[in-house]
């Protein structure tokens, strides 16, 4: 006590009874999530701003383009906004969310979450996972209930339902992503109530492979989707131009509709895969494009990326060729499957490509529903590809393909070498190749074993 007294070391005071204290990190996080909203709210709120003050004929006051802002940040997380301005006097929803304008949100959210979840050496306390994500969470659904509410007094207000679910997922979805990542991208032990084999399973390196292979799968469809979106963009470029310099004669008009563009280039990506996958995509009620041809006339609104639309009737060899796309998929999926080890089988790189096929499957599933949904009513109640068939068209596509493909260059890669005493037994999960030790195999006298 007298040591303690000499150096000046302040005792801790203890703490009141029924007095709980407050964590400053937990309310730094709360802050982290509010603000990473605020930041994509204003700078939506500041775009949509500048593009007023420079129209010659704005429809409303700056009231209004801030309205229009937080129901753009909205549909950016995937919420379905109203259109009640229509001529028929039904409302109409909006639900094709720019999947480009969906980065904005969730970069700035898993930021907020990275910050909040790494550790300092130097700090007094460190929050665990869940309170860093809880409190970011808060913070950010906090600013995202004020931005439902506020975008219900403007031209194009949320569907207080739809906001309900899609804000919390993406922000949840985000939130988990930056955390983890600030963690360390800790792979803990899997629950125990999953059966022994399955949790064994998962410990084995196949399933990292099936996850790089079936991401390079996805990147290929997605891939082939552009080139197809950009090569019949150049088809169509006169009707394109056409399309564009008619929608308005002033520069804000045309920057606004260049920016509209260029936020819907991945949907329009993942429309090419999906029409390349053969399911297609729907264009109204009734009318689907496909590599086999399109029935009907859509009643489509002008603007430049559907003027790339393939003309109506049946297919011709240019649409076919689009085929070409799911096949090299295939092929990639075959190929990042295979492990560069003598000791994995047959049936393991078999199985590696199957679930290969399957991760596939479900990431074209989910981009395929985040890019669809109604551009109005009735006709325009359905506009984008249907999710469901759209992974299952990639599930079967890479899966008739990468197998056979995984183990053919598994056979190829470790085939034996010619000669005697090459293997002791065939195969790539027999016996290894033996070592040379003075038996006179390298110079090419018969060894001795």
């Amino acid at each position: 006590m007298t040591q303690v007294t000499e150096r000046g070391t302040r005792l801790p005071a203890a703490p009141r009874a029924g007095v709980r204290r407050r964590s400053p990190a937990a309310a730094a996080c709360v802050v982290g999530g509010a603000v990473a909203a605020g930041l994509g709210l204003g700078f939506l709120a500041v775009l949509v701003i500048v593009l007023w003050i420079s129209s010659p004929y704005p429809d409303s006051g700056p009231g209004g383009a801030l309205h229009l802002a937080a129901g753009l940040w909205l549909l950016g997380h995937g919420t379905e906004l109203v259109r009640y301005e229509t001529l028929s006097g039904v409302p109409a929803p909006v639900g094709v969310t720019p999947l480009l304008l969906v980065a904005l949100p969730v970069l700035l959210m898993r930021r907020a979450a990275r910050l909040g979840g790494a550790s300092d050496e130097d700090d007094e306390e460190v929050l665990p996972a869940t309170a860093v994500f809880s409190a970011v969470l808060c913070g950010y659904l906090a600013v995202g209930a004020l931005a439902t509410v506020y975008a219900a007094g403007g031209p194009m207000p949320a569907d207080p339902i739809s906001a309900a679910w899609h804000v919390p997922l993406v922000a949840v979805l985000a939130a988990a992503g930056g955390v983890w990542g600030a963690k360390g991208r800790p792979l803990g032990p899997l629950p125990n109530w999953l059966p022994g084999g399955v949790r064994r399973g998962f410990v084995r390196p196949r399933y990292a492979l099936a996850l790089r292979a079936g991401a390079g799968g996805a990147l290929v469809l997605l891939g082939g989707g552009a080139l197809l979106v950009g090569a019949s963009l150049a088809w169509h470029g006169a009707q394109v131009q056409a399309s564009f310099l008619s929608l308005t004669g002033v520069w804000s008009g045309r920057f606004a509709v260049l920016l509209l563009a260029l936020a819907l280039i991945p949907n329009a990506m993942v429309w090419g895969a999906a029409y390349a996958l053969g399911p297609g995509f729907a264009l109204g009620a009734g009318v689907t494009a496909t590599p086999l041809g399109s029935a009907g006339a859509p009643a489509l609104p002008r603007f430049p990326l559907l003027e790339a639309l393939p003309a109506a009737g049946p297919g011709t060899p240019l649409t076919w060729a689009a085929v070409g796309v799911p096949v090299v998929a295939g092929l990639a999926v075959g190929w990042f499957a295979v492990r560069r080890a003598r000791e994995v089988s047959y049936g393991e790189t078999a199985l590696t490509a199957a679930l290969g096929a399957v991760v596939c499957g479900l990431a074209m599933a989910g981009l395929a529903a985040a890019s669809a949904g109604p551009l109005g009513s009735r006709r325009l109640a359905e506009f984008g590809p249907v999710w469901w068939a759209t992974g299952a068209a990639a599930f079967a596509w890479t899966l008739a393909l990468a197998v056979p493909v995984a183990v053919g260059v598994h056979a190829w890669r470790y085939r034996p070498a010619a000669g005697p005493g090459a293997w002791a037994t065939g195969g790539p999960s027999g016996p290894r190749r033996r070592s040379c030790s003075g038996g006179g195999c390298c110079t090419g006298v018969p060894p001795t074993w």
